[in-house]
């Protein structure tokens, strides 16, 4: 390693943790299906190391946002797994042999139709109806439409009819039992197609949210899919960056961007390589914990476009080239989460490309 790489944060992605997380997903939605979401990057883990690892582990459903993420995904698998793109494409785009497009809205359902007329032949697809998010997929009225013209369907290969949990999250909140209800009805009135229910939450909420095809997401990746019970997922993270400077400051020193911070007894200040251009949230700036060797050490100041710092008072002095550990055990994405007041899901997307990426097999 040179010494460039070892002033370089690395980031941990354990596949093996990838491959488990699968399997008891897997294990929960039997006899249905289980996909692998891997939109945004894979979470910004790797879209194709974490789908190869999903597609050796038995996976052969996979879910994406955009079109080039689709095209991506399937040279990175070849041909054989279902890729879907959700925000959907036009028929006849380049470089959409062997993606399948999600039809969100009766203008997707038309431009469907038609290509399907003018190729002779029923063309694939998935269709997304909405039953409470007012998001994509079709609304109720749209949905009363096509059921009332059958024909308006007849071009299509309906692989699967799908809808979204907008608060798979929470239980007790009575919109997923309107939301299960308010699918099966549409399921009676279009024609025959398996199902597509649950994301990674919805797959806790019992047997009502069963589906031919669950779609999580952010469970394969340790994000905990039940907020208010322990998490049933493995870790797959470990953010950990160096030591580049340990200084000690008398106390009333200011430390950082806008002396946010300042030192209330003589302290000892690391300066670690990590800021808010790798993804580091700005928002973590005061709020943050890091470890150095398994002991806590609090982020003082603001969290800058390359560098932190932390207070390193309480703990046995590090040397450049130490390491923080940013995320991993006891400092999970859903912790860090916390800290920044948002959700892992933005932690894990947000991760930037300058760190160095170390894939543990699985």
């Amino acid at each position: 390693m040179t010494r460039g790489e070892a002033m370089q944060a690395v980031l941990t992605v354990d596949l093996g943790a990838v491959a488990d997380n699968w399997r008891l997903l897997r294990d929960r939605a039997a006899p249905g299906a289980v996909a692998g979401v891997v939109k945004a990057d894979g979470y910004g883990l790797g879209a194709a190391p974490v789908a190869r690892t999903l597609l050796a582990a038995g996976c052969r459903h996979f879910f994406v946002a955009h079109l080039a993420e689709g095209m991506a995904l399937r040279a990175a698998l070849g041909p054989g797994p279902m890729v879907a793109v959700l925000n959907g494409f036009a028929p006849g785009s380049d470089g959409t042999a062997g993606l399948l497009a999600v039809l969100n809205g009766p203008g997707d359902v038309a431009a469907w139709t038609a290509a399907a007329r003018t190729a002779g032949r029923q063309l694939p697809a998935l269709l997304h109806v909405d039953t409470g998010m007012a998001r994509l997929g079709l609304a109720p009225a749209e949905v009363a439409a096509l059921a009332a013209d059958p024909a308006s369907l007849a071009g299509i290969d309906l692989r699967y009819l799908m809808t979204h949990l907008a608060c798979g999250d929470d239980p007790e909140n009575p919109l997923n039992a309107q939301q299960a209800s308010r699918f099966a009805a549409i399921r009676a009135r279009l024609p025959k197609a398996p199902a597509s229910l649950a994301n990674s939450s919805g797959m806790f909420l019992g047997a009502d949210f069963g589906s031919d095809l669950a779609r999580p997401g952010c469970a394969l990746y340790g994000i905990n899919p039940t907020p208010a019970a322990p998490n049933p997922m493995r870790q797959v993270v470990t953010l950990e960056a160096p030591v580049l400077q340990v200084r000690d400051v008398p106390a009333g020193t200011p430390v950082g961007y806008g002396a946010t911070w300042t030192a209330p007894r003589p302290s000892r200040i690391a300066t670690v390589a990590a800021g808010y251009a790798d993804g580091y949230l700005r928002s973590l700036s005061g709020q943050a914990v890091g470890r150095i060797a398994g002991r806590p050490v609090p982020l003082v100041g603001r969290v800058s476009m390359d560098l932190i710092t932390f207070d390193v008072t309480d703990v046995p002095e590090p040397v450049p080239g130490d390491t923080v550990q940013l995320i991993g055990p006891g400092n999970t994405p859903d912790e860090v989460a916390a800290a920044a007041g948002t959700i892992g899901y933005e932690v894990l997307t947000s991760l930037g490309a300058r760190y160095r990426r170390d894939y543990r097999a699985a």
